[in-house]
């Protein structure tokens, strides 16, 4: 062994067994000098740092394989490091007499203002390309300033670029047993000066994507006993209302209403007082949960709908597939193939690319593909577009992706209960935790049984109901792998592929299903087939089959048109993640910099 080589020492006359050592690319840097970080197997030549994650092989012969591979630092949960706001520069002066009187016709006191912490002053902005007059939102937490919002009398905004995303007057919520959250400032203001300090705002106007409430749903969420939803209106309103439901849950929600002339509580309070906004509060009927509902239980959904028409669902970037199929929450699909048809390969090429695009989070339930970081492996390949290994995935790319995966997807490994029941306990869970839009149940057969007994069929039914209940309430999308029974050969030896019909136990996962996805290796070919036999709602896609070539490298899928055998395959090896950087770059200055395009409405500053 190369033990001296590399600088390790090993207790002289040892060569079997494990052992603890100083780690000679850590220890003269650090304060406890006695700490033995380094694991060695003598047998094997392996080691490893538990605390700066250096490791290799010290035996004799080394391939490129052996050569010692260098991890700055395993991962943490550590925050990120966001950058700090400068302090507003109208703090400990008061708002200018004119920006007050605008306030006071907007009927925010005052007081309100000053509990807040609402400052005025210069500050540059993109949009008019030089210094403007503006109105400063504080966000403050644990008293400390976190990130600012500047408001143009014209409605142009701006947040602190870099600085972290939380919601306004997080600390007015903390320890409350009832919290309002709005979709503006102003809204938020609003509310407090009619005496409700519970109140908080999303930080982004009406935007979806709520992963920021990530670090404060235990903290600041958990212990309400009631959450009023006090959004717009508008199509935008509606959506963040239902994301905000699924967050917090729907037993103890509330949703505001301020009546037709009004879309929000500024509007509201402006025109029929202090007292008509509290009423709205008192008014806001709790969410039925009882299965009965009539009209007016869904009227703005049914607006929205009516205003938009039906929309396509989110698609996957294969053209050839997107015509066929589009996914949305709330739905149950089954995916079935033969063994060694990849199946379970495309349903992680689905996961990929909805995560890329959508910023959709994955929840994994998937015992076939233990131990979890062989499973993670084969999506680290199709993120980075590499084969996972050292000779080919670099470790800055290496990291990046651990990184992203440990946001995005979470896998469900119970030690020994595997009852369905069980299963979606953990995911409703990660529903309210991390805010996942789908779980992936990837086999069927590995469900602990609980037929008892029901007939087959029976039980069938009962879990697929089971499994739709929880996408429906909880809004995400179930995906459901179900083997197939033996098929038989065809005239010509070969197997065809099977139905979602030929999966074994009951017609119920054709039935029941709102996707049927079917993928059929062709061997003698050497292409994949996939099959979209089923699309419950036409507007979400039809029948049909599409083409790929799968990548051995990377896992990943390209689409194939079989009648032009001879022509360019364009294989996908890109790092997706680079785009996604990109992508968060352009999200953090949409962040920042933020313009409604609205009309001036008077205001002086």
């Amino acid at each position: 062994m190369r033990w001296r080589e590399l600088h390790i020492e090993i207790p002289y006359g040892r060569t079997s067994g494990q052992i603890k050592t100083a780690c000679p690319e850590c220890h003269d840097k650090r304060h406890n000098k006695r700490d033995k970080s380094l694991s060695c197997d003598l047998a094997t030549g392996m080691f490893n740092c538990h605390y700066c994650g250096y490791s290799g092989c010290a035996a004799p012969k080394q391939e490129d394989w052996q050569k010692p591979f260098f991890n700055p630092r395993p991962l943490s949960s550590k925050k990120p490091e966001y950058k700090k706001p400068n302090p507003p520069s109208g703090t400990g002066q008061p708002i200018s007499k004119k920006a007050l009187e605008w306030f006071n016709g907007r009927k925010i006191s005052g007081e309100t203002l000053k509990a807040l912490k609402v400052t005025e002053g210069q500050e540059w902005m993109p949009q008019k390309e030089g210094k403007a007059n503006t109105v400063q939102f504080n966000y403050y937490r644990n008293g400390e300033l976190i990130n600012t919002k500047f408001r143009t009398g014209d409605k142009c905004f701006k947040l602190v670029s870099g600085a972290e995303l939380l919601p306004y007057n997080i600390d007015g919520i903390k320890g409350t047993k009832e919290a309002i959250i709005t979709e503006g400032e102003m809204d938020a203001l609003s509310f407090h000066t009619c005496g409700r300090l519970d109140v908080v705002s999303v930080p982004n106007g009406a935007n979806a994507n709520l992963s920021y409430l990530d670090d404060y749903i235990e903290e600041y969420f958990d212990d309400k006993e009631t959450v009023f939803i006090a959004v717009d209106t508008d199509t935008k309103g509606v959506a963040l209302r239902d994301e905000l439901i699924r967050r917090f849950g729907v037993e103890r929600c509330r949703v505001v209403e301020y009546g037709e002339e009004c879309k929000d509580a500024n509007e509201h309070l402006i025109k029929f007082g202090r007292e008509s906004l509290l009423q709205c509060l008192a008014n806001a009927p709790e969410i039925k949960v009882d299965g009965v509902f009539q009209v007016s239980d869904f009227e703005q959904s049914l607006d929205a709908l009516f205003e938009n028409g039906m929309q396509k669902g989110v698609t996957i970037g294969h053209e050839n597939f997107d015509r066929l199929c589009s996914f949305e929450t709330k739905r149950l699909c089954i995916v079935t193939g033969i063994p060694g048809s990849g199946k379970s390969e495309f349903i992680d090429e689905i996961a990929e690319l909805l995560n890329m695009k959508y910023g959709w989070r994955f929840a994994y339930f998937s015992p076939e593909n233990a131990p979890l970081a062989y499973h993670a492996s084969k999506l680290i390949e199709k993120f980075t577009g590499k084969k996972f290994s050292r000779q080919t995935l670099g470790y800055g790319e290496y990291r990046q992706v651990k990184e992203h995966m440990e946001d995005n997807f979470f896998f469900i490994s119970p030690n020994d209960n595997f009852k369905a029941d069980n299963i979606i306990e953990k995911a409703k869970y990660l529903v309210r935790k991390k805010g996942i839009k789908a779980l992936v149940i990837d086999p069927y057969n590995r469900i602990e049984s609980e037929q008892g007994n029901r007939n087959e069929t029976q039980y069938i039914s009962e879990l697929l109901d089971k499994l739709t209940n929880f996408a429906q309430i909880n809004d995400v999308l179930v995906v459901l792998m179900a083997h197939p029974t033996k098929l038989q050969k065809n005239k010509d030896g070969k197997i065809e592929a099977p139905t979602l019909y030929d999966i074994s136990g009951s017609a119920n996962f054709f039935n029941k299903a709102d996707f049927g996805i079917v993928v059929h290796r062709r061997r003698e070919e050497n292409y994949v087939e996939v099959h979209v036999q089923k699309v419950k709602f036409r507007h979400l896609g039809e029948s049909g089959v599409c083409t790929f070539k799968y990548n051995v490298n990377n896992g990943r899928y390209t689409p194939y048109d079989p009648n032009r055998p001879n022509g360019d395959i364009g294989w996908d090896n890109e790092n997706h993640l680079t785009k996604l950087t990109k992508h968060q770059l352009n999200e953090a200055e949409h962040y920042s910099l933020l313009d409604f395009d609205m009309p001036a409405d008077g205001c002086p500053f």
